[in-house]
Order: C-alpha cells, then structure tokens, then sequence
C-alpha cells in the first residue's frame, strides 16, 4: 500500500513538472512569436517613423504611485506633439481611462498636448480605452481606422501592433523616445503576461471590448498656414472632438456608482 502510494505520488509530481515545462515553453513561444512578427513595424526613432494621417496615443497615469511625475506619459506626449508639429501626422486619437471622475486618462493627455501646442481640432479623445485591446478594436470599429501610427514605449508596441494588425488594420510603430525609468523592469515583466493574455483575447474567447457604441468617424483638418491656423485653432477651439457615446455611457455609469474595471 505505502509503495503504491509512493509511486502515484512519484507519477503525480511528473505529470505536473512536464505540464510546467510545457505552459513555460508556451508562454516563451507565444511572446517571441508577438516580438518577431512585429518587429519590422517598429520605427526606433521619431525621424524614421512613417508618415500617415493619424496617430493613435496610448493612455497611462500622469502620475506614478510614489507621487511623481510618470516619464512614460510625458514620453508619449512629447513624441505625439513632436509628430504633430513636423507633420507626419495629421491628427491624435488619445485613448485611454477614464472609470472615476478623479481619473481622466484622455482629459490629462488632451490637456498637456494643448500645451505643447497641438492644435484642440488635431484631437480627438476616447474615453474608453481600457486596456491596449480595447484601444484597437474602438480604432477600426468606432473610429474608422484602416491604418494608423501607434504611440507608446518600445515594451508595449509589439502587442499594440500585434493586435492592431490580427485586427486587419495597417497599423506602424513609433516609440516614444525617453530614459529608462526605475521600475520600468516591473512594467516589461507584466508586459510578458499581457501578450500572452491578447493571444487568448484574440484567438481563444475572442472578447468584445467593453464598450463599443456606433462609429464616429475621425474628421482630419489639414493644418495650412502654420502659427496662424494654430492661434486660430486656439481661439475658437476650446475642446477636442469627444466620443460622446462613450463620454455619456461613463457619465451614466458614475450617476449609478457602477465603475467599470479594467
């Protein structure tokens, strides 16, 4: 009885070592397959980023946790204005978080964009880019996007562009240009996870994104006449176009005390 006990024992624990070993090979399969077929879509610095008409800006906090400024945002917006004003790109679909009141991803991105001078009708704002997977699918299904440029860190853009394209959209890099953060090793570790999470996403339960709503097509305004088509975009543009079925869903959502997750 004890030897048969051990013996069951000893097949249980080789059942599980070779179920591990192979969920191991897997995950590591599954990433490099997202790193190798998007790679010759990354453009590593903003001069050779390809020119087309709009950009899509991925959202993030403007703050970290420990109460400083976030060098991931302020990357982002840097490269998007810089896009923007040697005009590779015409306009700025900024998408990103916005469950609470006290938490506006999109309205954060808007306003420091302005700042740096990017012209309220080159904007557009999606209120509900929860996660990189949202993002995309809300690009071709409520936007209208067939291609675009996409905006983030050299981490996050092979599954941005891995999605994007098993989307069917025609969709490029751009890495947002910065020094490496700290805790940046934390973000590449879960980022390892997500791209085997979007696989799942995409050919396993094929999930539809939290809110979708009808399309609202991007209207691109050609800038002409430089300085003077911003100072005229600035005094009677005070607001960026909005997706207003998303902005009147969350507003909706929040007079309900129903926040949505991530």
């Amino acid at each position: 009885m004890h030897s048969l006990f051990l013996r069951w024992i000893k097949r249980f624990l080789m059942s599980l070592g070779a179920l591990l070993l192979l969920a191991t090979l897997l995950f590591i399969a599954g990433n490099l397959w997202v790193l190798a077929s998007t790679a010759r879509y990354i453009d590593g610095h903003l001069e050779q980023c390809q020119p087309t008409d709009v950009a899509i800006v991925f959202g993030t906090s403007h703050w970290t946790r420990s109460g400083l400024r976030n060098p991931h945002f302020h990357a982002r917006m840097r490269t998007s204005a810089r896009l923007i004003a040697d005009q590779r790109v015409q306009h700025l679909l900024i998408s990103g978080d916005n469950r609470t009141q006290a938490y506006n991803e999109p309205r954060a991105m808007w306003r420091d964009l302005y700042r740096r001078g990017v012209p309220a009708e080159q904007l557009t704002m999606d209120f509900a880019g929860f996660s990189t997977y949202d993002t995309m699918v809300r690009a071709r299904d409520v936007f209208q996007l067939k291609e675009a440029l996409l905006v983030t860190q050299s981490w996050h853009l092979p599954r941005a562009i891995f999605i994007g394209r098993a989307l069917g959209m025609e969709v490029t890099g751009c890495i947002a240009e910065e020094q490496p953060a700290a805790d940046e090793w934390r973000l590449k570790m879960r980022e390892w996870v997500a791209r085997i999470a979007t696989l799942g996403d995409l050919y396993l339960w094929q999930r539809e994104p939290y809110f979708l709503g009808p399309a609202e097509p991007i209207e691109l305004h050609r800038q002409e006449g430089g300085d003077k088509s911003r100072e005229e975009s600035r005094e009677n543009t005070p607001e960026a176009t909005v997706n207003i079925n998303a902005a009147l869903f969350f507003q909706q959502s929040l007079q309900a005390d129903t926040v949505p997750e991530h």
